[in-house]
């Protein structure tokens, strides 16, 4: 129930994202969630889209650098203490959040959140047992 997240590692220069979204736009492939982070010399760019395959190949065809990493979607309430809910499990249980993201989703009061977790198959364990809903990476191109 994991899903895949594509990392495209960018040059901290004005155009570049811009670059990569245009790449995107013109294949016809859907972005369902991003992050960017960055350094004064480079960003990385962590997205999950609709049609994995196909964005890594056009992103490699206009050169470039890409990583993928096993994510995990967890639908929580979204209401105070939803999150919170999941981060006691996993921090009670010594899994740790690398990072995350959120996914908008507004129907029947639930959020989406993307985590990358230290223990990615543990958490999944974990999660599914405490009855969190994972949400596998085709339905999030559902939503």
């Amino acid at each position: 129930m994991k899903a895949e997240q594509l990392s495209v590692f960018l040059e901290n220069r004005a155009g570049r994202l811009a670059e990569v979204i245009h790449t995107l736009a013109e294949a016809g492939i859907n972005i369902r969630a991003l992050s960017l982070a960055d350094t004064s010399d480079f960003g990385i760019l962590r997205m999950i889209v609709c049609d994995h395959e196909k964005a890594k190949q056009v992103l490699k065809e206009k050169g470039f650098t890409l990583g993928r990493t096993s994510v995990v979607a967890v639908e929580v309430p979204d209401e105070p203490g939803g999150l919170d809910s999941v981060l006691q499990l996993v921090s009670k249980n010594g899994i740790n959040v690398e990072y995350m993201y959120a996914f908008i989703q507004r129907e029947h009061g639930r959020a989406v959140m993307i985590f990358r977790f230290d223990k990615v198959d543990e958490a999944v364990e974990l999660l599914s047992r405490h009855k969190f809903a994972i949400i596998p990476a085709a339905q999030l191109c559902r939503f």
